[in-house]
């Protein structure tokens, strides 16, 4: 295949991916442009066996390729059709953390393939990939344990925290200076593991609600190796992937920090002068009022507006189903039903649209979060379905707390709410909702989808 073909097959690919982001900006479009981009993907990876250049003696390894491949289909094959809905942004995660250590190491390899040879534009590409590759990965399988929970989810702070940051940061920029001026695989190294600290203490500081975020930060940085690795290697489709991804998860990440309602420093760095939340002792747990799924389905069935709030524990349970059959019930009552959607509600932005989507529910019943906040003090009924900080009132409330700022539904203002929880558990964020104690609010405890098939068989009596 000659250079100018195989040029254009790459622009192909690329065009592949520019509709498949296109499609996925709507809930209507992104199943075609899941499709769009798979189909993108596959040219790009095929097109790579027909490259022929005589210069450097064609395509090389070929059986390192093939078994990379094989490798490669028979852990994410069975990954992606395992994964549940609640692990996703876990999945994300690790995606992330792979393709910016393989843009690192890709980079790496060039690099000393090339020696002396590198230029000045091909050195400051490989510094640029090395460092901000090795902080996607060690920072993506951070986010990872804390999304799992195999670690605490809570932001990870030391004494002088901010001060190591600082100094490791700057020891990341000087060993940069030195691989640019010595062009040593000594120096290389020191980058490599010095960026792959710097990664580490990158995300400990982050936790709660701000996980997503550092998430989607993440991605774009991956992208940006991506991009910078093809210039590397001079690829046309590398440079156009890897910028798209960048700039895709650059706009992403605005977007969040802007519905947090926080800078992106201060969500990155706020966990060092937050105020400590003191903890709840169980000796001066205060009472709530709780109810039976009777006492649920009567405060529906006598409701003229209902507004769903979905969180991540309707996630867990997989209630997406019943909560639909819930609304459907209500709706043939003549009641009139919506759902809350927060902007970062779930694990990851979307978590909750995806979830709904699975079970049919109309799009138009989905209502973003300044669409239905002025519609809660005309609301009968807030039932919140496994949510907690999204509705949290210490977001408006108590400065120097985690969510401190952070837009939230107000659920406050409805003449009733409904909390389905697994227990008093705080939510993600690690602290304690005041909303659960309020005289107005009656608590149904149990798991989501139980609870509710409870309440959709008493609402069919009434």
């Amino acid at each position: 295949m000659n250079n100018n073909l195989y040029s254009l097959i790459g622009l192909i690919a690329a065009v592949c991916f520019i509709l498949a982001l296109k499609g996925l900006s709507s809930p209507k479009g992104a199943r075609r442009g899941n499709i769009i981009g798979a189909i993108g993907a596959t040219i790009a990876t095929v097109v790579v066996f027909f490259y022929n250049d005589p210069a450097e003696g064609g395509l090389k390894n070929l059986p390192l390729i093939l078994i990379a491949i094989l490798v490669g289909v028979i852990v994410g094959v069975p990954a992606a059709r395992k994964v549940q809905m609640t692990a996703m942004p876990q999945l994300v995660a690790l995606f992330n953390g792979v393709g910016g250590g393989a843009a690192a190491l890709v980079a790496i390899v060039e690099y000393l393939y090339l020696g002396d040879k590198a230029s000045g534009g091909e050195v400051g590409a490989t510094v640029f990939t090395v460092l901000v590759g090795c902080i996607s990965f060690t920072g993506s399988i951070l986010t990872f344990l804390k999304l799992q929970e195999l670690m605490t989810t809570r932001p990870v702070v030391f004494p002088g925290g901010r001060a190591v940051i600082a100094l490791v940061l700057l020891a990341v920029l000087g060993a940069a200076g030195w691989v640019a001026v010595d062009k040593g695989s000594t120096s290389l190294l020191i980058l490599t593991v010095l960026s792959l600290v710097f990664g580490i203490l990158f995300v400990l500081p982050v936790g709660g609600a701000d996980v997503p975020i550092v998430i989607s930060l993440l991605n774009a940085f991956t992208g940006l190796t991506v991009a910078a690795t093809g210039y590397v290697l001079d690829s046309t489709l590398l440079l156009v992937a890897g910028t798209l991804v960048g700039a895709s998860g650059t706009i992403l990440t605005r977007l969040m920090a802007s519905a947090m309602g926080r800078p992106i420093l201060g969500i990155l760095f706020g966990a060092f002068t937050a105020t400590p939340q003191a903890a709840l002792n169980a000796a001066d747990a205060r009472p709530v009022k709780s109810g039976s799924p009777d006492d649920v389905a009567i405060l529906l069935a006598y409701a003229r507006r209902v507004v769903i709030v979905p969180g991540f524990g309707l996630a867990v349970a997989q209630a997406q189903h019943t909560v639909r059959e819930l609304a459907d019930l209500l709706t043939a009552k003549g009641v009139e039903v919506a759902y809350g959607i927060h902007p970062v509600a779930g694990r990851m932005p979307g978590h909750m649209n995806v979830l709904l989507a699975e079970a049919n529910v109309p799009y138009e019943q989905l209502k973003e979060m300044e669409d239905v906040n002025p519609t809660f003090s005309q609301t009968d009924v807030a039932l919140v379905v496994g949510a907690n900080d999204v509705v949290n009132p210490a977001a408006k409330t108590t400065p120097g707390c985690p969510i401190y700022g952070m837009p939230i539904l107000d659920v406050d203002q409805a003449t009733n709410v409904i909390f389905l929880k697994r227990s008093m558990r705080p939510g993600f964020a690690g602290i304690e909702n005041e909303l659960l104690y309020d005289p107005r609010t009656t608590l149904l405890f149990g798991d989501a989808k139980d609870s509710l098939t409870k309440v959709v068989s008493a609402l069919k009596v009434f």
